[in-house]
């Protein structure tokens, strides 16, 4: 099964998502924000992090560059999902090295198919030939 990391300080956001995805056969885990984050990928390695970029304590940005110093870490796919919607935000979260970036308000179904897309180019990618 698949994990997922959903990353978000807001209840309703955090809810949603993982209702939907739950039912779509994932694994989830849930973080308020980007310290609940590195704790959990401590322990649970997923392999795709929702990463909201305004969250307290620690943000999204810095989340992942904290995640991204970790080799372990290195194939976790993550998408930014924000409220940021400035194509300056969008370059600078992918510069960052966000997989995908995803603005508020977002389609839940075109979400999904974001993940998906992404998990099984992953999974392809390390298949050998």
């Amino acid at each position: 099964m698949k994990k997922i990391l959903i990353a978000d300080d807001e209840y309703k956001i955090v809810m949603t998502l993982e209702y939907a995805f739950r039912k779509a056969g994932y694994g989830v885990f849930i973080a308020r924000d980007g310290s609940e984050v590195l704790e959990i990928i401590k322990t649970e390695i997923p392999n795709l992090i929702l990463l909201d970029i305004m969250m307290p304590n620690v943000d999204g940005y810095t989340t992942l560059a904290e995640i991204k110093k970790n080799p372990q870490h290195k194939d976790i796919k993550i998408i930014f999902l924000s409220a940021k919607t400035g194509e300056e935000n969008i370059k600078k979260g992918l510069e960052a090295g966000a997989d995908d970036y995803v603005t508020k308000p977002y389609s839940i179904k075109k979400l999904q198919e974001k993940v998906a897309d992404l998990l099984q180019s992953s999974s392809s990618n390390n298949t050998l030939p």
